[in-house]
């Protein structure tokens, strides 16, 4: 497998936020703690290489929620502010393609290949990868570099923040992207 940089695949950062580093509010537990380590590594190959990377910023319309526009939390995490060529999608629900210009600017840019990381693994980063996958984009999702938190079912059992995570990926494998880890995802991009 190679991802070829002829192709400009473009790298959706999903909901870096400030408000995801408050983990009571979300749930009791976290997986991934060192996501946020994979997607600055991505960030900065991406930069690097001149490719496109395009910012997904949630702003919530809950009014207690830590990612409601003009709270602080929903500020970007300080290692991912955008620079000024790098696209800032607005969305208020789980997709970043609704209610948004995303596949507009993905279509007016040339771009069919997607590389997607950020937060959270079984809402908003699972959403916009199926919708990526049905668009017709090649996709990719880089399981180290997503995290999310741990739910109660409604039956008050307990699953944990990794069950969750994985049992998103295992959803998305195959069917809406290809699964990869940051280390084998910077193999296959190709060095021309």
């Amino acid at each position: 497998m190679t991802i070829s940089k002829k192709d400009t695949p473009a790298l959706l950062l999903i909901d870096v936020q400030k408000g995801f580093e408050d983990i009571k509010y979300w749930g009791s537990e976290r997986n991934n703690l060192y996501a946020e380590t994979n997607i600055e590594l991505l960030l900065k190959f991406w930069r690097a290489n001149n490719l496109p990377v395009f910012h997904i910023k949630h702003c919530s319309t809950t009014p207690n929620s830590p990612l409601k526009k003009g709270s602080p939390g929903n500020d970007f995490q300080d290692f991912i502010i955008p620079k000024d060529e790098e696209p800032i999608i607005e969305k208020e629900v789980n997709s970043a393609f609704i209610g948004t210009d995303l596949q507009e600017q993905l279509e007016s840019k040339n771009i069919n290949t997607l590389v997607i990381i950020g937060l959270t693994t079984d809402h908003c980063v699972s959403t916009t990868t199926r919708m990526a996958g049905n668009y017709g984009f090649t996709t990719y999702l880089v399981e180290d570099a997503v995290a999310t938190f741990d739910k109660t079912g409604t039956n008050g059992r307990h699953y944990s923040a990794q069950l969750i995570h994985d049992t998103a990926i295992a959803s998305l494998k195959d069917e809406f992207a290809s699964i990869l880890s940051t280390e084998s995802l910077l193999k296959y991009v190709s060095k021309k």
